[in-house]
């Protein structure tokens, strides 16, 4: 009988306890920092109907949605036959759920869904995992955890500048350099209106949005492909050229290039509120402005933000953006959102990369019985259950084995102090506890022992 060697799908990943301990910590430092700013957590389902995810993300999010074919016969009614049948037809026919591509739009649905239980501005947090049938890469999974950040029901762009703050200090908590790059969909729409290509703003984006992954030539070809002409991606050629003014020479060259664009000007006037916002709160995230950003997502209208470590080789740990009709789509009109997403994997990556993750982390057990069985084992487990009552991680062998096996399943787990109470420690009503690091052991009463370990 051959027996196949078990595997998960590429893209995903198991995670050891050491990773989960790291995880977790990276979950930890992010949640404290969204509590402290006062927003909310809500959960949503790993499912969406179809008819909320499809259409809000663009043609090639459309294409990167996991579909989850219907229940029973799934194929009962559709002409497969039928000559005008792309496969996202097809995959309308066959499915009617899928799994979520980010926590935003089933964000909107929640909040269409319940907007008479909720108090706007609402500001709600949410850390879950998401799906992308997207090819797998270094820092590029199938399945992920993202961690959002939403402003729901104001326009205050005093709402974009506490995201930037927010930001600021996860990654100072973290200890990763990071930049900020922002930018807003009103400039970028403005710029496709000088330029003579306000019919393609969206391919504009699309395009502007891979400038560092692909470069300036390959950009070019791809928005010739777009029809975008000749003529207007010749006007773009400033534009590409922005990266080494400060942000102050940016604002007055795009006051020049957008002069005659409303909507431009609009965008810009925005821009130059949230930097005055986040000026006077001295942040140690260095933010930087940078035209060609534009973040793929069909659903952004106003300021847009991405974050980048200095000293990892990484793409964006982080990004996001304002959206004005996002709840329009499920119905709810005049809804203004601003909101981030921080990605814990990637973030793990750099963590990892640069070895800022805390030691302490790893060692959440700190004190470990000997189990002598019988009498002494009672004795062991009566002081355990105090120390673990005092808030303090210790574990007892369970089993009665040799004293060498208990030392060596301490050792691997590197837990930090180890405790022996045979007989005479018992008839003393002491405890004999063994320093792993130093090799040092000493006899200590039940308080001193907790209060060695603490």
């Amino acid at each position: 009988m051959n027996i196949v060697k078990p595997s998960i799908p590429k893209g995903t990943r198991d995670f050891t306890p050491t990773e989960m301990m790291r995880r977790n910590y990276i979950f930890d430092t992010i949640r404290s920092v969204f509590y402290k700013h006062a927003y909310l957590p809500i959960e949503t389902p790993s499912m969406e109907n179809l008819s909320t995810l499809m259409g809000k993300y663009g043609e090639e999010g459309d294409r990167l949605l996991f579909k989850i074919l219907n229940s029973g016969d799934f194929t009962k009614g559709v002409d497969f036959n039928d000559n005008d049948m792309s496969v996202n037809k097809l995959a309308t026919k066959l499915c009617e759920k899928g799994l979520r591509y980010d926590l935003t739009v089933p964000f909107a649905r929640f909040v269409v869904q319940h907007q008479n239980e909720i108090t706007f501005p609402f500001k709600r947090y949410q850390m879950q995992p998401v799906w992308r049938a997207d090819r797998p890469q270094k820092g590029r999974y199938r399945e992920f955890y993202q961690c959002d950040a939403d402003i729901i029901g104001s326009t205050s762009l005093l709402n974009e500048a506490e995201l930037v703050e927010i930001t600021d200090e996860i990654f100072r908590k973290f200890g990763i350099a990071v930049v900020m790059k922002i930018n807003n969909r009103k400039i970028l729409s403005g710029i496709a209106e000088v330029v003579g290509a306000s019919d393609k703003v969206t391919d504009l984006c699309v395009c502007m949005d891979k400038l560092d992954k692909i470069g300036q030539e390959a950009v070019c070809a791809e928005m010739l492909e777009r029809g975008i002409c000749d003529e207007a991606i010749g006007k773009l050629q400033p534009i590409f050229n922005f990266g080494e003014l400060s942000n102050a020479d940016k604002i007055g060259k795009l006051k020049d290039l957008l002069a005659g664009s409303e909507i431009g000007m609009q965008g810009v006037e925005e821009l130059v509120t949230v930097l005055d916002y986040v000026k006077d709160m001295g942040l140690a995230t260095e933010l930087e402005i940078d035209i060609t950003l534009a973040r793929g997502l069909n659903y952004y209208t106003g300021a847009i933000f991405e974050v980048k470590a200095k000293d990892a080789a990484m793409g964006s740990i982080s990004g996001g953006g304002r959206y004005d009709n996002l709840t329009g789509i499920f119905g709810l009109k005049n809804m203004s959102g601003v909101g981030i997403s921080y990605g814990a994997e990637r973030i793990y990556d750099v963590l990892n990369e640069l070895n800022l993750f805390p030691a302490e982390i790893l060692n959440p057990v700190k004190v470990f019985f000997v189990n002598f069985g019988g009498e002494d084992e009672k004795y062991a487990l009566n002081a355990l259950r105090t120390i673990r009552n005092a808030g303090i991680s210790g574990e007892i062998y369970p089993d009665h084995a040799k004293i060498g096996k208990q030392m060596s399943y301490a050792n691997a787990k590197a837990i930090p102090f180890v405790v022996m109470a045979g007989e005479n420690e018992r008839k003393n009503n002491t405890f004999t506890v063994k320093d792993m690091n130093s090799g040092t052991q000493t006899e200590l009463s039940l308080d001193e022992l907790m209060g060695k370990i603490r």
